[in-house]
């Protein structure tokens, strides 16, 4: 993933002491941050905390990060994704709490009849429920792909682990969404994934 050169001068301007170099990286890469740790943790809460863990700790150690071994989203992404391991690991519940997301990736009804809201509504449950099926690991690898668009390579970065795992986890998480959904709609799996 390419660093910008937007990001490189706000980054130098932070290393300088200038403050509002923060709030701007903050202001562009707080949502992706977002949700990435939703569509993960599938809860409102424990995702925005997240995200402010992971910047305060982003911000703590910037020097430390390095253009030369991974852009700054790569970067920021894989403290995230740290941060919320640490929820997995808590074992703390998690809600199905995707409307927004799912917002965002199924397409909406043909019409406004109940039948063709209701048949929407039956399909994003469908979803939300084979999306909280997924073990936390293939859920980063489905979620990382599709929702930000990235490269098996900037999986592996993030996910650390070697490009070859993380396109398996890919197809691992495929079969396993496959299994859930196929009894609901033989389309709705292909629908989510490349809308």
């Amino acid at each position: 993933m390419a660093q910008t050169p937007e990001t490189d001068d706000i980054i130098a301007r932070c290393l300088k002491g200038d403050q509002t170099g923060y709030a701007e990286l903050y202001a562009l890469y707080a949502p992706a941050v977002h949700r990435l740790c939703y569509s993960l943790l599938l809860n409102r809460q424990d995702a925005e905390d997240v995200v402010q863990e992971a910047f305060v700790y982003a911000f703590r150690n910037l020097r430390r990060f390095d253009a030369r071994r991974a852009s700054f989203k790569t970067w920021l992404f894989t403290i995230a994704i740290s941060r919320c391991r640490n929820v997995y690991r808590r074992n703390r519940s998690l809600l199905t709490e995707l409307t927004h997301l799912l917002a965002n990736t199924l397409p909406g009804p043909k019409s406004e009849r109940p039948e063709s809201v209701h048949a929407q509504e039956s399909a994003r449950a469908a979803v939300e429920q084979a999306l909280a099926s997924l073990s936390p690991r293939l859920r980063e690898a489905i979620v990382l792909r599709y929702g930000h668009g990235l490269t098996y390579r900037e999986m592996a970065d993030i996910m650390n682990c070697p490009p070859k795992t993380a396109e398996s986890r890919v197809r691992l998480a495929h079969e396993a969404l496959r299994g859930v959904l196929l009894p609901v709609g033989p389309g709705l799996l292909e629908e989510l994934l490349m809308a």
